[in-house]
């Protein structure tokens, strides 16, 4: 059985270690300084290095080299037992299957033994929230004043479950999302370490697709190799993810901005018959969506992932759509997104989505960067925004009409408007132009429903 790659690449020196590097010159320095702390608390998404930061301080902490600048230095025998998971004082405890106080009991009797081959004993408590309240209250008095010869890192996802009493005894350190620059450079070393044969396209979607995540990123591209010798192809790789093209995704919202449903729906059914998942295709869309909302407001000096004609389509698109309608959409695909994966009509919140979302006509908005929006034709938004306005403008008059003045005031209101409208068009026709007429209409104005 051969190893993942997440496994088989593990960063095993700090300089290896991608996008953390806040985390690993404070860690180095304070090797290097010999002002290692007791207890450290390590936060961040998953994926992100925590759990391998955890094994590089051990090693580092235990590391043979004369050195201490170039601990871990990855040769000597300390580091080699690390990595070969039979170092005995680097002790992992999963707190999900740990989590009562007779466990926490366990490991207190333990901490007090000295190590047996290097020179501290490390405890990593892997995703620590999980611990009950209970084992938190018996860990913190280990915690606090623990042995000279151990250590303790805890590592979770869920931050803000760990007890302020913990944090407070430790050194905290939280992990960052990876760019999808960092991922794709971090995925061609690998492929050039496999010597894997992949298109610079499937590259960039694998990136997208971890989300900042390295690990689910290195478990994608594992997924797609079939032998060293076959390439890896962008087609292959949408086909093996789910994903749709970057044109559907394109396209659909082209065909939402000219309110042409018949070609945005069949773009979709397109691509969920080529085998597109469809709640991939609501976080690609949204994904897509933020990209365009964070141009509108940022202008063409935003760094857009992809080629440059893609930036161009992206630039178009938001200068076309609304504010408030792009922003509707990201939330209409999040939510779709979010639907369970169990409906017997698993496109339906797809197709939902997109529907909701379409205008009576065309969006012709052109947003600047001082947010001024100039249009040759007013879109539906605009229009049902204007109506709404009048009709509260033509409420309010009538009920201060209704309310101030009575029959007699109004009708002889009425007389002297109409005695207005007839002078003017006699100095109209006097002076041979056509006449203007205004009339004022206190009647009940027609409700209607502002476009979403």
């Amino acid at each position: 059985m051969s190893l993942a790659l997440s496994r088989k690449w593990r960063p095993a020196r700090f300089d290896q270690v991608i996008g953390q590097e806040h985390v690993t010159r404070t860690l180095q320095a304070a090797v290097t300084a010999d002002r290692v702390g007791h207890a450290y608390l390590f936060c961040g998404p998953r994926g992100t290095g925590k759990t391998t930061m955890a094994r590089l301080l051990a090693k580092a902490v235990n590391c043979q080299a004369a050195d201490p600048a170039a601990r871990p230095d990855d040769a000597c025998p300390l580091c080699h037992a690390v990595n070969e998971a039979r170092f005995l004082d680097l002790i992992e405890i999963d707190a999900a299957s740990n989590t009562g106080v007779d466990d926490i009991r366990t490991l207190r009797e333990k901490v007090n033994f000295a190590p047996s081959q290097g020179r501290y004993k490390v405890y990593i408590i892997d995703e620590v929230h999980m611990l009950s309240i209970a084992a938190f209250n018996a860990l913190l008095k280990t915690l606090e004043e623990p042995p000279a010869h151990t250590i303790f890192v805890l590592a979770t996802t869920e931050e803000h479950k760990v007890p302020v009493t913990i944090k407070s005894r430790c050194q905290q350190f939280n992990f960052r999302l990876l760019t999808t620059p960092e991922i794709a450079a971090r995925l061609n070393w690998l492929a050039g370490k496999e010597a894997l044969a992949i298109e610079p396209g499937a590259v960039e979607l694998l990136a997208r697709q971890a989300a900042g995540s390295l690990r689910d990123a290195e478990s994608l591209l594992d997924q797609l190799v079939v032998s060293p010798d076959d390439r890896i192809t962008l087609e292959r790789a949408q086909l093996v993810l789910g994903t749709a093209p970057d044109a559907a995704v394109l396209a659909v919202v082209d065909a939402w901005l000219d309110a042409d449903s018949a070609h945005g729906l069949g773009v979709i059914h397109d691509a969920l018959s080529s085998g597109a998942d469809a709640r991939q295709f609501c976080r690609q869309m949204v994904g897509h969506l933020r990209q365009l909302l964070l141009l509108q407001a940022a202008g063409a000096q935003l760094a857009v992932d992809g080629p440059v004609e893609r930036k161009k389509e992206m630039l178009a698109q938001a200068a076309r759509a609304p504010r408030r309608a792009l922003i509707d959409a990201v939330r209409r695909f999040q939510e779709a997104a979010l639907q369970p994966a169990g409906s017997w009509q698993p496109q339906l919140p797809l197709e939902l989505a997109f529907i909701e979302l379409l205008p009576d006509a065309p969006l012709a908005f052109v947003v600047t960067s001082d947010e001024r929006r100039v249009t040759s034709g007013e879109s539906p938004l605009s229009r049902a925004e204007s109506a709404s306005s009048d009709a509260g403008r033509a409420t309010s008059d009538e009920r201060r009409v209704t309310s101030e003045e009575g029959p007699l005031v109004r009708a002889e209101s009425a007389s002297l408007d109409a005695g207005r409208v007839a002078s003017e068009e006699r100095r109209a026709l006097a002076t041979d132009q056509r006449p203007t007429l205004s009339l004022i209409h206190i009647s009940e104005p027609t409700r209607r429903t502002p476009i979403s």
